[in-house]
């Protein structure tokens, strides 16, 4: 009895990521000889496929001709070599991640092979086919985060110089143009992976192909969002309180932790969202495409994959197209200004691009479905127009609570001239709320219309026509994809480039405005530059924060139709005849599941701020015993480095707790019972929807009540700007650790969840399923004690530390 125990816990410990992906191995593509008639012309839609992937081809060349005319812009050689700096410390962190993924996959691919081929007895091409794709998953996420920070850190000394020269709008162009550069690159790789498995694959396996590439991705995406979260904001808080303790400026160049700082700029702000946007594209795709073979009537599949692929081509074209449009337009308009609003053009290029892409959803709908299927193209295109539309809604929300123009923002600083960090902190956490109560709205909103809309014919076509609409909305808000990567990359490039410009020293060089006439062919305005790259920051921070309730959001409606694609899973096995009575709120089950998930969520928020804390707690500990003030016009190399050792030690310290308890929790509660996994999966999807809002969205208000008193009000190093820092550094965590690493951590868990429950219904574990799932819980709880108790501050440092402080508090500023 207890070796059959422990074989069955071997057994679930190695299969579980695949046991699903067996059963969705055997699903068969349809063969895509569909016709289409367009302009009096017959198309089959393998064509138009072909014609998608030229599309792409052409797309990925714009991402690159993007990249070229970022490279060739002019910069200084003092800014060049600051930039160079941070690319070379971003490379060592990607090195070190990389490391850890090649670990992760070799572990994966070994269960793959394990379980296919010798459990399975599938044929050796077709293992090594899912084992190629689950790499080339990996190498996407990895590959396009590479992409993203080294054309940022190409864009932001060329963003530093371009200040120099007195007039804002480069300033605003630089850092676009090197988001619509990776935003652009990022959807055509996704697309062009996707399209080979649909064109070249044999359908027969194209199946388990999609699914081993969705497992790679969400992978690599996953580890790089969580260490890069955690990374950037140890760097940040110990980069920040610097300017309280010694009364040092933004970026000074004798703080050992900006150059950490400015590589977590990358590894969070860039690398984890270009990661994330890859792996959420693909998996929301795939999600579709799985839902299309199970759900649709045979003789419309190949319709509705055509059409799915259609509509992410014609994505596209749109934003390049918008972007382009708004850039002829913002150049006529705003070129030769001395000032203007930063965040305007990057609003009119989110509005612009979705009501194209809406357009041409409408118009292209009709022309492949009206012929064959009359009135179904409207539906489908106010469904799938209502996710595009909460794409260009939720960033104007985002905006009232987050933009340095807003009221919220304005009221943190009114409150923090007389009740000083207390009540800046206490107006964050208005803030935050409050934002939660408007994006649920509205999000609530556009579903209900997505649902009225998914009424009228879908039924004809398909099962649960609501769960389709659902995965529809998800898809439309990707569906401008390129312009909210661009917007978002937009944050981390301006943000450095503040840094670059202090980290240069150009101010110092001797005939600095000799040289840059002679050389660049203008006198440089250092006044006007900083004040640009400051303003431009707050720009920034606003547009940081619009894509992550995005992303979220689409986790969270993608969860949807993972969630009920288990309870599909449940119906079956267990032979329900109505889904409503087995599933109720008032089953004990179903309700102990929703109330366990709240206590997870909430669990792993404080985890990771853990992971944060202690590693900020280290970072400071050592840069003031490190930091010169007097004789040094710069920090050391070796003590730059050492801080980004810190911050790489605790994110990867706290990314092994957090898959640990994640990992272990899925398994269990599966095992302990389906109907309370139900209800945990619901509840982790809809507190982490609230919760990642809540952080989001009060640590964005926190950011950029920093940037209005240091750039509007020009009080820095006033008490009101020490409160609103101490603000920044409580929003820190909250908006880049916690918020972001959520959206991963609901479609891991949901994803995998499928892959547990059905080891845990399977024959062959019935007899041990509530040993297996308890020994996992005991495992999981350990790492939860872990997460705190090995991570947090030991109280024998406290007396060096007392002694540390009152050391450098004599040293000048």
């Amino acid at each position: 009895m207890i070796k059959k125990f422990w074989l069955a816990l071997v057994a679930a410990i190695l299969a579980p990521q695949l046991a699903h992906a067996a059963g969705e191995a055997s699903l068969v593509l349809p063969e895509l000889t569909s016709q289409f008639v367009l302009f009096g012309k017959t198309f089959l839609g393998r064509d138009l496929m072909y014609g998608g992937l030229g599309v792409c081809i052409l797309g990925m060349l714009f991402g690159f001709f993007e990249y070229v005319k970022v490279k060739r812009l002019p910069a200084h050689k003092s800014m060049l070599e600051v930039s160079n700096i941070i690319y070379e410390t971003c490379k060592t962190y990607l090195f070190q991640q990389a490391k850890l993924l090649v670990v992760l996959e070799l572990f994966i691919g070994a269960c793959i092979f394990y379980y296919f081929y010798s459990l399975l007895g599938m044929p050796l091409d077709r293992v090594l086919t899912i084992l190629g794709w689950s790499v080339i998953g990996i190498l996407g996420s990895f590959s396009v985060a590479w992409f993203g920070i080294r054309i940022n850190t190409l864009a932001n000394s060329r963003t530093a110089f371009a200040s120099l020269r007195g007039k804002p709008y480069w300033v605003c162009k630089i850092p676009l143009r090197a988001g619509i550069s990776i935003g652009v690159l990022l959807i055509c790789i996704e697309l062009i992976m996707m399209l080979t498995i649909l064109l070249f694959v044999n359908p027969t396996a194209a199946g388990a192909c999609f699914i081993g590439f969705a497992i790679g991705e969400s992978l690599g995406a996953s580890a790089l969002r969580i260490c890069g979260g955690i990374f950037t904001k140890i760097a940040d808080i110990g980069s920040d309180l610097m300017k309280i303790v010694f009364n040092i400026k933004e970026d000074d160049a004798r703080n050992p932790g900006v150059i950490a700082d400015c590589t977590g700029d990358n590894a969070g702000d860039s690398v984890g969202p270009t990661a994330d946007g890859f792996e959420t594209y693909g998996v929301t795709g795939v999600a579709l495409i799985t839902f299309i073979v199970l759900a649709v009537l045979p003789q419309f599949k190949s319709d509705f994959i055509i059409w799915i692929f259609a509509m992410r081509v014609l994505m596209i074209l749109t934003s390049i197209g918008a972007y382009t449009l708004n850039s002829v337009v913002t150049a006529i308009r705003l070129k030769e200004k001395d000032k203007f609003n930063f965040e305007a053009p990057l609003t009119e290029l989110v509005w612009l691009t979705s009501l194209i892409s809406i357009g041409v959803t409408f118009g292209v709908s009709y022309l492949l479905l009206h012929a064959n299927y009359g009135s179904l193209w409207l539906t489908l295109s106010i469904i799938i127009s209502c996710g595009t539309l909460a794409a260009a809604i939720i960033p104007e929300l985002t905006k009232v609570f987050t933009s340095c123009h807003s009221k919220h923002v304005q009221e943190i600083v009114s409150a923090g001239k007389e009740g000083g960090a207390s009540l800046v902190i206490l107006s964050g956490l208005v803030a935050g709320n409050f934002s939660c109560f408007w994006k649920g709205i509205s999000i609530i909103g556009l579903m209900f219309v997505a649902f009225l809309a998914s009424q009228y014919g879908l039924e004809t076509y398909m099962g649960y026509p609501t769960v389709f609409a659902f995965g529809l909305v998800a898809f439309g808000l990707l569906g401008m994809g390129p312009v909210t990567i661009a917007v978002d990359s937009y944050g981390p490039v301006t943000d450095n480039a503040q840094s670059v410009f202090e980290l240069s020293l150009i101010e110092q060089i001797p005939n600095i405005n000799q040289e840059v006439q002679k050389d660049f062919g203008f006198t440089p305005d250092f006044v006007k530059g900083k004040h640009f790259l400051e303003e431009n920051d707050g720009a920034g921070n606003t547009f940081k924060a619009t894509a992550k309730p995005v992303l979220i959001a689409t986790a969270v409606i993608g969860a949807t139709t993972m969630i009920f694609s288990l309870i599909l899973l449940l119906k079956e096995h267990f032979h329900w005849e109505k889904i409503g009575a087995e599933l109720s709120i008032i089953d004990p089950h179903v309700l102990l599941g929703i109330i366990m998930g709240g206590a997870v969520i909430y669990w792993f928020t404080g985890a990771s701020m853990q992971a944060v804390t202690t590693g900020a707690y280290r970072a400071v500990e050592y840069i003031k015993k490190n930091i010169r003030l007097e004789g040094a016009t710069k920090a050391s190399i070796h003590d730059s480095k050492e801080v980004v050792k810190i911050c790489t030690q605790y994110a990867q310290a706290g990314m092994v707790n957090i898959f640990g308890v994640i990992f272990c929790f899925t398994l269990a509660f599966a095992c302990f019972s389906p109907t309370f996994f139900v209800g945990y999966l619901i509840s982790i999807a809809v507190f982490g929807l609230y919760q990642a809002i809540f952080m989001a969205n009060g640590g964005g208000a926190w950011d950029n009540a920093k940037k209005l008193v240091e750039v509007e009000m020009k009080e820095k190093g006033t008490p009101l700007h020490a409160a609103t820092v101490v603000g920044d550094t409580v929003g820190d965590p909250f908006k880049d650790t916690s918020s972001v690493a959520l959206n991963p951590i609901i479609k891991f868990t949901t994803l995998f969840g499928l892959l547990a429950v059905e080891i845990a219904i399977s024959e062959g574990a019935a007899q041990y399923v509530h040993w297996i799932g308890a020994v996992f819980f005991l495992i999981g709880t350990f790492f939860v004690w872990r997460s705190f108790y090995k991570m947090r501050i030991k109280s024998n440092s406290t007396t060096s530390v007392v002694a540390t402080q009152a050391r450098t508090a004599k040293l000048p500023a």
